[in-house]
């Protein structure tokens, strides 16, 4: 019976607790002015755990000036990851802005106002 690899579980669960440990620390720890209220969408981790794209989006400030912040940061957020995580090699931290929630809320405007004016026409 071939052994089963637990590799693909575990980099799941070290990029969950990356995100995690990384909100806390955004929140508590980091005192950029250029970084608002950042929301952490989702951390991807290269097989070998040594990058790590970190997807945020932003419900107030400049996507592109907090990007920058952070990015700068990075360090400083990795340096406070070794302190919390228990494994061998903590990933540099990548930033990006992630669209998605904007693009959800301009696509739910949208069929919000098809649905309006269908309403409207059936009248």
């Amino acid at each position: 019976m071939p052994k089963k690899s637990t590799t693909p579980n575990r980099s799941y669960r070290v990029a969950d607790q990356i995100q995690r440990d990384l909100t806390e620390l955004i929140a508590r720890e980091l005192k950029d002015p250029r970084v608002g209220m950042v929301t952490l969408q989702g951390v991807e981790v290269t097989p070998d755990y040594a990058h790590a794209k970190v997807y945020f989006s932003l419900l107030t400030g400049d996507p592109e000036q907090t990007e920058l912040a952070l990015n700068q940061a990075a360090g400083f957020l990795r340096n406070g990851l070794f302190k919390r995580l228990h494994i061998h090699t903590v990933p540099t931290l990548h930033f990006h802005f992630d669209r998605t929630p904007e693009r959800a809320a301009d696509m739910n405007a949208l069929i919000a106002k098809a649905v309006a004016s269908r309403g409207k026409d059936e009248d």
